[in-house]
């Protein structure tokens, strides 16, 4: 029992942090940037290239973020504010993010090839013993990352200016602007904080698998649903806590249903926790309800 709820709360931890990257867009642009699963995929390509190329782990890690950041910023100029400028209240943001993610995904199977690349291992020989269950020095540095992280931009959200004015921007840009807002010039640091989240979940999940430039499509999912579980298009920090309970629920099914549970798992939990909280477990839902009147119109035109 401790021992999945120790490893669900690691793997929770980096899915936490793509759902607060995913948030982190969302709460100053209204926009979901679906690319952050990709994005997350380029630091770790990025890394293991490095890594391999003969380069410091410090340095290598450091490449990767940066690719990451420089990929979310793009994508804020690509996908996100030409279609904004056109139409602010529309959904078209939806298939371009979709669309830009596809075009990084093809671009780094181009690039690298379809296959796997080693990841450079970390923290080796590092393992913490609770009784029987064991915490190896990766996972505890995955929990500790995440929710360092979550602290500070908690704290920057709640007490700094750029806190208050992604709430403002996000709430009218136009009135913002109009009283000496910068829009743009916080909308891209939204973005590069959130491709730096991404990047950072890159890197602590990479020592556990392989980088491979199809990996970001699942982790992005699951960072979404971690996103929505917790309510955090409202408190991008709801994000963690909804990333933490999917993770322990994932491995506890991986335990008790079937080694693979974990693959489908997440979206009956989703379902199940959006029927019973519609607005997320953790947030008070005004986020949650502008994304809902957002999306609305799209779901109506389709039907």
């Amino acid at each position: 029992m401790l021992q999945f709820l120790l490893s669900g709360v690691a793997i929770g931890a980096v899915y936490g942090l793509i759902g607060m990257a995913l948030a982190i867009s969302f709460y100053v642009t209204r926009v979901i940037n679906f690319a952050q699963g990709q994005i997350m995929m380029i630091a770790m390509m990025l890394t293991a290239t490095a890594a391999s190329a003969g380069l410091p782990p410090l340095v290598a890690v450091f490449l990767g973020l940066l690719g990451a950041v420089l990929i979310a910023v793009l994508s804020y100029y690509v996908a996100v504010k030409p279609i904004l400028a056109v139409n602010r209240l529309g959904f078209g943001w939806l298939v371009s993010t979709l669309g830009f993610a596809v075009i990084v995904e093809n671009a780094a199977a181009l690039l690298w090839g379809p296959t796997s690349r080693p990841f450079p291992q970390m923290l080796n020989g590092i393992s913490l013993h609770l009784g029987q269950a064991v915490l190896t020095g990766q996972q505890l540095l995955s929990i500790l990352v995440a929710v360092i992280l979550a602290g500070l931009f908690e704290a920057v959200r709640r007490y700094t200016l750029f806190g208050k004015l992604g709430v403002a921007i996000a709430a009218d840009p136009e009135m913002a602007s109009a009283v000496g807002a910068n829009t743009s010039l916080v909308a891209v640091v939204a973005f590069a904080i959130s491709g730096l989240f991404a990047g950072i979940a890159g890197i602590l999940i990479g020592p556990n698998t392989f980088a491979n430039p199809y990996l970001g499509h699942t982790y992005g999912i699951f960072g979404f649903i971690a996103m929505m579980i917790g309510g955090g298009t409202e408190k991008p920090v709801a994000a963690m806590f909804g990333g933490i309970l999917l993770g322990v629920l994932a491995e506890g099914a991986n335990t008790l249903i079937d080694s693979q549970a974990s693959d489908w798992f997440p979206f009956v939990v989703l379902v199940i926790i959006l029927i019973v909280s519609p607005r997320g477990l953790f947030s008070g839902g005004g986020g949650w309800d502008a994304l809902r009147r957002r999306l609305m119109p799209a779901v109506r035109d389709a039907a």
